[in-house]
């Protein structure tokens, strides 16, 4: 007896679309917006942290970094919970909680109460980001995702380019605790729009939660994004970040493990069967990889090299997040993604990205031309490419799993932009120490050690090199990932297209 493609491939959703999902998506794209912008704005606020709560540096970063720990780590865990116990509840309880840490850390009096704000922040972004993709995909036809999941990237781009804009408009107007008490007007919104608009989906299978799987993920990914911040402040060889990776590695050895012997994972690792979804998560990492890295080092250079404030550095990379934000907005990606299919949507978009790396890397010797050339290639390749991978992956896997999609899909970000910072800003820190005159460990300790203007000149030079390397390193990653990612995804294709052949002719 033949096994039909029905029974290997996961069912499609059929219901209707809702009445009024675009209202819907408006909504949840605006709390989205703010938890994105979370991950940014603090950093703008530094100074008057260290000035007014007697910030030491460690107390700094762990401000800046309990957020996105507690984030990413609990984006699987997040997804699986939403599946399981419904995402408007889910939904409901990460805006509740996101709006609590929000008020805490606006009224914090120390770094303590701050650091534990944001921690609670993290918990509540996680449900955020993983249940409004999981929503986008249960409102919406299939034939409307590549749009609506256009403008879902579209509104994650836009908050990593306005964070650092944002967090400077408040602080001249206002003291540090605003750029927090602002998400409170949003988070009412979209509390009472919940309630009142989105329906209740869950996965009707009601399986057990799988407690293990849960906390080795949080554990594991925790541990890896540690390891991969602290890198390149504590040297790559420190024991602090040796033992965290090696501890990330075992855990999510055991997690792959124990996730293949049970009959209710959390993490099904039969997806990675599905040439679709694993092209798409090469894809995806590949994305991130490129884009994170590159606005790491394009600010770095802006700043330390062309001599620009922070405001103005943010204001000079925005193009990259406005050019996302008009093609996915306009619908333009979505026809581009429908006319040329997946695979070739996903070369595209990762030739753009590479040629965008390759020009800011060779033509910002030729002022901010070029690099507004790079940054508009850039935006073009991720507004086409990002949409395309995130519909490859949630389309991949059965509609009742849609919340564990949209965590593997965050989580994949996450890790492809944190690595991203760490391998380019390791090419870079590499080249720099390489060819620059004299003995130091970043530009400005290099910059107050030169003698002489000819010798800062040479330290910038040697700077700038570094700069062009790693860019170069991200556009062959990108490129080679583009191609790698299209060549799986046209082979799911050919094979869904041969077993749906083999059914028509069972059936006739």
């Amino acid at each position: 007896m033949t096994t039909s493609s029905q029974d290997r491939m996961p069912a499609r959703p059929t219901a209707r679309a809702h009445p009024q999902r675009w209202l819907i998506l408006g909504v949840i794209s605006l709390a989205q917006l703010t938890v994105v912008l979370d991950n940014t704005v603090l950093n703008v606020a530094i100074p008057s942290l260290t000035d007014e709560l007697g910030a030491a540096p460690s107390d700094i970063q762990w401000m800046i970094n309990a957020y996105s720990l507690v984030q990413s780590g609990l984006l699987l865990t997040a997804g699986s919970a939403a599946d399981r116990y419904g995402r408007k509840k889910m939904l409901t309880a990460g805006l509740a909680l996101f709006g609590l840490g929000s008020l805490v850390a606006g009224l914090a009096q120390t770094t303590g109460q701050l650091i534990a704000a944001r921690a609670g922040m993290g918990v509540g972004g996680a449900l955020l980001l993983t249940t409004t993709l999981a929503v986008v995909m249960q409102i919406f036809t299939p034939d409307e995702h590549p749009k609506a999941i256009g403008i879902w990237s579209a509104v994650s781009a836009l908050g990593f380019a306005c964070g650092p804009l944002l967090g400077g408009f408040m602080l001249e107007h206002f003291w540090w605790g605003a750029i927090f008490l602002i998400n409170l007007p949003v988070v009412a919104l979209g509390l009472v729009a919940v309630v009142t608009l989105v329906p209740e989906s869950k996965n009707p299978r009601g399986e057990r939660p799988d407690l293990l799987g849960a906390l080795l993920s949080t554990i594991g990914m925790a541990c890896l994004v540690y390891a991969i911040i602290s890198g390149p402040g504590e040297g790559w060889t420190s024991a602090e970040v040796l033992v965290a990776a090696g501890v990330a590695v075992v855990v999510l050895a055991f997690f792959a493990y124990w996730e293949s012997r049970i009959p209710y994972p959390m993490l099904d690792l039969h997806f990675f069967r599905d040439r679709r979804f694993t092209g798409a998560v090469a894809g995806a990492v590949l994305i991130t990889f490129g884009m994170g890295g590159a606005l790491f080092l394009l600010t770095q250079h802006l700043q330390f090299v062309l001599g620009y404030g922070p405001l103005e550095a943010g204001l000079r990379t925005a193009p990259l997040a406005l050019t996302v934000v008009l093609l996915n907005f306009s619908g333009l990606s979505a026809k581009w993604l429908a006319r040329l299919g997946t695979p070739r949507a996903v070369l595209l978009g990762m030739v753009l990205m590479s040629a965008g790396l390759v020009a800011i890397a060779t033509l910002t010797g030729q002022g901010y031309a070029g690099t507004l050339l790079g940054l508009l290639l850039i935006g073009a390749g991720c507004a086409v490419a990002n949409p395309a991978m995130a519909h490859a992956i949630m389309s991949a896997i059965p509609p009742a799993k849609a919340g564990i999609g949209a965590g593997i899909n965050g989580t994949l970000a996450e890790f492809g932009n944190g690595l991203g910072v760490a391998v380019l800003g390791a090419v870079l820190n590499s080249r720099f120490a390489a060819l620059t005159p004299v003995a130091a460990v970043s530009l400005p300790a290099a910059l107050a050690s030169a003698q002489g203007e000819e010798e800062r000149r040479r330290v910038i030079d040697a700077f700038s090199s570094g700069v062009e390397s790693s860019q170069l390193v991200g556009a062959v990653a990108v490129l080679l990932g583009g191609a790698t990612a299209a060549a799986l995804l046209r082979r799911a294709e050919r094979a869904e297209r041969g077993e749906e052949g083999e059914e028509e002719k069972v059936v006739g």
